[in-house]
């Protein structure tokens, strides 16, 4: 490289640091000017006006739970006196409820007993297709006659 040329090069670096001084030295300036603005309006700051408007916030939030603890007061009452009425509706309609469940379990078992019967129609029929002689359930005429045989 000849002189000239290591020369500009210098001049451009020189250059380049000189510009980031000035952008760094710009961004601590605006910083600082915000610090100072915010410190200004924290100093204008009428705290008087500040705690009343926030005595004012929290009377109407007081207000707000005083009301919504009122409200929820008289819905309990409400509920319990409705339990408290309607405990002789509920042991009725328990009973027929219970009522229910017994005319329920009498119609399952008739069906049961009915399927039982019809269960055993068929086998005697298919008892009496194949020719089969019962051995059990059956009187014996003569005590001396040969028993029955299955097949």
């Amino acid at each position: 490289m000849s002189s000239s040329e290591e020369e500009r090069e210098r001049l451009k670096e020189e250059y380049k640091e000189h510009y980031r001084r000035i952008k760094e030295a710009k961004e601590r300036l605006k910083r600082t000017e915000q610090k100072g603005k915010i410190a200004q309006a924290l100093n204008n700051m009428n705290t008087d006006e500040l705690l009343g408007s926030v005595d004012e916030f929290l009377g109407k939030v007081r207000e707000r739970v005083n009301l919504t603890e009122a409200r929820l007061d008289v819905a309990m009452d409400g509920l319990e006196d409705e339990e408290l009425s309607s405990t002789g509706s509920k042991i009725k309609q328990q009973e027929r409820e219970e009522a229910t469940q017994k005319q329920k379990a009498k119609q399952t078992l008739q069906q049961v007993k009915a399927e039982m019967g019809m269960l055993y129609s068929e086998i005697e029929k298919h008892a009496d297709e194949i020719q089969a002689q019962k051995t059990i359930g059956t009187k014996k005429e003569n005590e001396d006659s040969e028993e029955p045989t299955t097949e």
